[in-house]
């Protein structure tokens, strides 16, 4: 469970929601003890410890939202299917050199949206949108910084480095900010945030 000390990433943050910055996470919100295809599936890879698991919506290339279940353990990032828990998608997190090349960071507005974008330079972003947006990048960050602490001297730096950099908060500037993510090799798109007079946000896709 995450209290106080996790919500360090978020301390200067100006959000509509100002009480998801001190809520005690509960992280597994699917039960997923209870559920046998993804313990087989966490016990298969070797993962110990789960730390956050929750139904959410992945954006897809045709800027589509699909129900995915996200599940953040000690040693990886996973993506399933929402009906049958098959596995879309891995991406691990070692304590190794090349830890930057996994996940690079995460991206998220200041403003009141759902939406984080998770790069992965060897493959393609993942653009999520969950209402435990914040909780979401709390856990992500601890997590690199646990694996960090586990590095050998002579990459302890890096390490260090990608805790610092990891969380990449975009300003508002005129109630409007954007951040792009990569749908794949080759393409790139950007989404828009902007609040609005009922105090939501309004969200556009532009391919670049």
């Amino acid at each position: 469970m995450l209290g106080e000390d996790g919500m360090e990433p978020f301390m200067g943050m100006k959000v509509r929601r100002h009480s998801s910055m001190y809520r005690v996470y509960s992280a597994d919100y699917i039960d997923v003890p209870a559920n046998p295809t993804i313990v087989k599936l966490l016990s298969k890879q070797g993962d110990k410890q789960v730390l956050f698991a929750d139904n959410i919506m992945k954006v897809n290339r045709k800027c589509k939202l699909v129900r995915r279940v996200l599940i953040v353990t000690d040693v990886a990032i996973y993506m399933l299917d929402s009906v049958f828990f098959r596995l879309k998608h891995r991406i691990p997190m070692q304590a190794s050199e090349w830890l930057v090349q996994n996940i690079d960071k995460v991206s998220l507005s200041e403003l009141s949206d759902n939406f984080l974008a998770v790069s992965v330079p060897s493959e393609y972003d993942f653009l999520i949108a969950s209402t435990r947006k914040s909780e979401i990048v709390t856990v992500l960050v601890e997590a690199v910084k646990q694996l960090t602490t586990t590095l050998p001297e002579n990459e302890l730096q890096s390490g260090c480095q990608l805790a610092q950099k990891f969380t990449k908060l975009v300003g508002v500037l005129n109630g409007v900010c954007s951040f792009e993510y990569r749908i794949d090799a080759e393409h790139t798109r950007e989404v828009h945030f902007e609040s609005v007079e009922d105090g939501g946000t309004k969200t556009k896709f532009v391919d670049k």
